[in-house]
């Protein structure tokens, strides 16, 4: 069981183009937001779709693969883990951020 600890699957859609940061050294760094939807019927039996948005990161080979053919609206399934961290804005307010970091992606749907 320890293979399931904090183990995040998804599928949807890339709401944004990547956003693809190089380091000093060439270390790639990809950030996007991908949006998933669920479906069903409210109590009064009227359909309802909910729309989730997350946001995602990735480093090195992975990134790579992200700059060149993930685009926005492209359908895509990852897995990876989820990270909190925090952060202090510009005018010093302490933010917070929830990531999934990606480990493995998977490009759906068409060319």
């Amino acid at each position: 069981m320890s293979t399931l600890r904090n183990k995040v699957q998804l599928i949807g859609h890339v709401g944004n183009d990547p956003e693809i940061k190089t380091f000093d050294g060439g270390k790639k760094l990809a950030k996007l937001n991908v949006a998933t939807n669920e479906n069903y019927k409210n109590e009064k039996g009227e359909k309802v779709e909910e729309t989730q948005w997350h946001s995602l990161i990735a480093w090195g080979k992975t990134a790579d693969i992200i700059e060149k053919y993930v685009v926005k609206g492209k359908e895509i399934a990852i897995e990876g883990k989820l990270t909190h961290r925090s952060y202090e804005d510009k005018n010093g307010e302490k933010r917070y951020v929830t990531e999934v970091v990606i480990d493995e992606l998977m490009l759906l749907g068409s060319k």
